[in-house]
């Protein structure tokens, strides 16, 4: 962990001010959505619950999913992008004060900043957790997410997207144990229309992250090496 990220975790420890909202906690989203956004149930619109593609990115995701074994970006250590980090089968912290709402993914070694003080994007970086931008609605968080790298997948059936993707996430907290997280996707580029999925996002109690390594194996390939918790 960065010694920047160590400062802003530290700096989210109090509010300032009241806050609409509180997300605080470890939490892990249930289901099968991180294997494939199809999965029923998973997206709520369009109605199909099939991703809009147009016809030569269809063709992307047919390609990727034939090669998932060797190509997926997740499984060789690199960050998973967004919403993908929130669907996967491992924990997230959330902190936050009145200045923003912090995010550390236990994978990857992967934070996120979701600024509630700084109205503008860096636009026209390309970065795989893509750069955040958040407000209130009530005591639902809103992120609007854009700036995006190519290279991540969102999910582990290979549908990808371009660094036009731009993901509005919804973050309600539900009961003391829950979380309704809702993100709208759009890329002009690789869909015909913006669609929706719903997931649930259960509270993890007395649960901490742990490391996650990357090791290189004797065919000089990246992969995840997670240590034994006790």
């Amino acid at each position: 962990m960065t010694a920047r990220l160590t400062c802003l975790l530290a700096a989210a420890v109090g509010f300032a001010h009241a806050q609409p909202g509180d997300l605080r906690g470890v939490w892990k989203a249930e289901g099968k959505a991180y294997l494939n956004l199809e999965t029923p149930g998973v997206i709520f619109e369009p109605a199909s619950g099939k991703i809009p593609y147009r016809p030569e990115a269809q063709a992307q995701a047919a390609a990727n999913f034939a090669q998932r074994a060797s190509l997926d970006p997740d499984s060789r250590c690199f960050q998973p992008g967004v919403p993908r980090a929130t669907a996967l089968p491992y924990p997230f912290q959330i902190l936050q004060n009145d200045r923003a709402v912090y995010i550390v993914y236990e994978r990857a070694h992967s934070y996120r900043i979701l600024y509630l003080d700084r109205p503008q994007h860096n636009d026209g970086l390309a970065y795989a957790m893509g750069d955040s931008r958040a407000h209130w609605e009530g005591s639902t968080l809103v992120a609007d997410v854009v700036s995006f790298s190519d290279q991540t997948w969102l999910d582990a059936a290979g549908h990808p997207h371009s660094d036009q993707l731009h993901v509005v996430e919804r973050y309600t907290r539900t009961s003391p144990k829950t979380i309704a997280y809702e993100a709208t996707i759009e890329d002009p580029q690789v869909f015909t229309m913006p669609w929706k999925i719903r997931l649930t996002l259960r509270q993890q109690s007395g649960a901490e992250l742990i490391e996650d390594e990357c090791e290189v194996d004797s065919k000089d390939v990246r992969h995840h090496a997670l240590p034994f918790k006790k």
